[in-house]
């Protein structure tokens, strides 16, 4: 069978022929008929094809039929239209079979509704012009399909990359594209470059069918000889198709991968998390010990522990892990892993070993109890002792404060300050969280100490008799001491704000002059001994200035009142003319009424005036003798 593009020059060849010829056998004709076709038409499958033919150099009647021509050369005549002035009588003479059948449309064009691939055949327009002559032309139609979804089949067998030939990896398939696509592989986005001729090294096999549809299909068989370099390679193919108007697509199938066999060459063999970065495990935890093969498929692994130059077998199995749970001291060893791969080159080092090692610390001792008493000023040291590996590092802090690395605390000239809880702590640096501590609490034992809160105001002379001022004293001592005051009053002893073993007392009293003088003390006592402090106030100023306002008020409201009282008792006494006037002048003359009544006036008032006026001539003759 002849190739298309073959056929399609050839011709192309004998219409420029015919042409020519018919040009020149109508050199001498007053009017020449010419037709004017597209030489190609391109459709997609499944779109109308229309095929124009336009006749050039016609008086106004003229007869256009259409023919098809088989690969043979055999033309059949398809439809004809008659053409007069501007009228057109169109007929389809033969469809052979085609669904839908061609049709001519008002300017005489032949239409192919849903082109197929079978429509791609060379078309010729006949034009028939009387005295003007007969002229023809073909065009030549295609007709294009996309392919379907690319399909890719590996192999899913094991391939062995010791074979000394090319195996098959995959088949890829494009079906039903018109006209026949192209396939290319690639292996990790990287094209192939595999020859068709069969080598030991690779090469591809394509073959193309057919279909009953006038569509054709493509297989494409890749054949590589895999080596161990394409455990992880990815592969796919790829087909590219044409379009018309000299456009191009393509459709790429899904990745794969091979299953490969190859021998191990090489182990590997680590302990996993918790692990330190020198080996090293907590004791208590769970550790993995991981080994690896680089054979395919896994082999099998057998774990074992060496103990005096002998094996014994933990686990095997196929993923190459063990677990110890709960690892102790008594664990740190030699471990080995050992591949089973019976292919795998007389060379090859199959086994490998490590060496796990536990870390461990054991709880601290410390060379005194719990709590450790020492008398104020002496010396003292305590020992911290610990065992564990690797070798552990130790300090001493009290409060946070690093006192000393070391085991052995040494303190000298202690004092209350001294006093409190020290700490041991040991920790491993090349073993992270794996540390302990252990305390002591130092108690220091001596008489006590008393310090005073200073009183306000302090300035010599500045206190008055009366003022009101709050002591606050302050003692520390072990045993802890008992405060009292000379005066009553005074709290109870309570911890100090502050800590450091201090104790507080207050009293809360009024300066006197006594105060002044002796003073108010404060005493600490222990076992050990007493302190004292004495609070002195120095000269108490008298409240003088504040007796003699409080006295000159008192007079002043006094005389107020007096005076309300007499100004009351006048106007009372206001119808009496003269009264209060003539109590200032002296006695009246004798024989001389001092009073006159009016008969309406009650026995009881006339006697108690007159008898107020008898009382005053009585006592005194120079005096108030009326009373008002």
């Amino acid at each position: 069978m002849e190739p298309p593009a073959t056929r399609a020059g050839a011709r192309g060849a004998a219409r420029l022929l015919a042409l020519a010829l018919l040009l020149g056998a109508h050199s001498g004709a007053q009017a020449e008929v010419q037709g004017s076709v597209p030489s190609l038409v391109e459709v997609m499958r499944g779109e109308s094809a229309t095929l124009d033919c336009t006749p050039l150099g016609t008086q106004g009647h003229f007869v256009l039929e259409w023919f098809l021509a088989d690969r043979s050369g055999v033309r059949h005549r398809l439809a004809s239209a008659e053409v007069q002035g501007s009228e057109l009588q169109a007929r389809v003479h033969d469809s052979r079979g085609r669904s839908p059948p061609y049709q001519l449309d008002s300017r005489g064009r032949l239409v192919l509704t849903n082109a197929q691939v079978g429509d791609e055949r060379d078309y010729v327009c006949v034009v028939r012009a009387g005295a003007a002559g007969t002229t023809e032309a073909t065009t030549q139609l295609r007709v294009f399909a996309k392919p379907e979804a690319t399909e890719v089949i590996p192999n899913k067998g094991i391939l062995s990359v010791t074979d000394d030939f090319a195996q098959e990896i995959a088949v890829c398939n494009s079906p039903n594209g018109n006209p026949a696509p192209q396939i290319t592989w690639y292996r990790d986005g990287r094209r192939l470059e595999v020859p068709m001729e069969v080598n030991p090294e690779g090469y591809t096999a394509t073959r193309t069918v057919r279909e009953a549809s006038g569509l054709l299909s493509l297989t494409s068989t890749l054949y590589l000889r895999p080596g161990k370099a394409d455990r992880d390679a990815s592969f796919h193919c790829s087909v590219r198709y044409r379009l018309p108007a000299g456009q191009e697509g393509h459709l790429d199938s899904p990745s794969f991968h091979l299953s490969l066999h190859y021998p191990t060459e090489h182990v590997h063999f680590w302990v996993g998390s918790p692990s330190t970065a020198e080996g090293w495990v907590r004791e208590g935890e769970s550790v993995q010990l991981f080994c690896r093969g680089d054979g395919s498929p896994s082999p099998e692994y057998t774990f074992f522990r060496l103990q005096d130059k002998q094996e014994d077998v933990l686990k095997t199995d196929l993923e190459g892990n063990l677990t110890l749970d709960g690892v102790q001291r008594a664990h740190s060893g030699t471990y080995g892993c050992r591949v089973e791969d019976y292919d795998a080159a007389e060379d090859a080092e199959l086994s490998q070993t490590l060496e796990l090692r536990v870390a461990y610390l054991d709880p601290l001792e410390l060379s005194t109890g719990e709590e450790l008493s020492v008398h104020l000023n002496s010396s003292t040291a305590v020992n911290c002792s610990v065992q564990g590996l690797p070798a552990p590092a130790l300090r001493w802090t009290k409060d946070s404060i690093p006192l000393g690395n070391g085991p052995t605390l040494s303190l000298s000239k202690i004092t209350f300050d001294s006093a409190g809880t020290y700490f041991c702590e040991a920790s491993m640096p090349r073993v992270p969280l794996l540390s302990r501590t252990r305390s002591f609490k130092l108690l220091v034992e001596g008489p006590p100490e008393v310090k005073p809160e200073e009183t306000q105001p302090q300035a010599e002379g500045s206190w008055r008799e009366g003022d009101e001022v709050r002591l606050v004293c302050f003692a520390r001592g072990f045993p802890e001491p008992k405060l009292s005051w000379s005066q009553l009053g005074g709290s109870p002893a309570e911890p100090a704000p502050g800590g450091q073993g201090w104790v507080s007392s207050s009293l809360t009293l009024k300066v006197t002059s006594a105060l002044s003088r002796d003073g108010v003390s404060c005493e600490a006592s222990n076992p050990h001994g007493n302190a004292r402090h004495v609070f002195h106030f120095g000269a108490v100023a008298p409240q003088t200035a504040q007796a003699g306002v409080a006295v000159m008020a008192v007079a002043i409201s006094v005389g107020l009142l007096l005076l309300v009282v007499a100004a009351f008792y006048c106007m009372r006494r206001k119808g009496r003319p003269g009264c209060c006037r003539r109590g200032e002048k002296g006695a009246p003359p004798p024989g001389e009424p001092e009073l006159s009544h009016s008969g309406s006036e009650r026995p009881e008032q006339t006697g108690l005036l007159l008898g107020s006026a008898s009382g005053g001539a009585r006592h005194g003759s120079g005096g108030f003798r009326d009373e008002c």
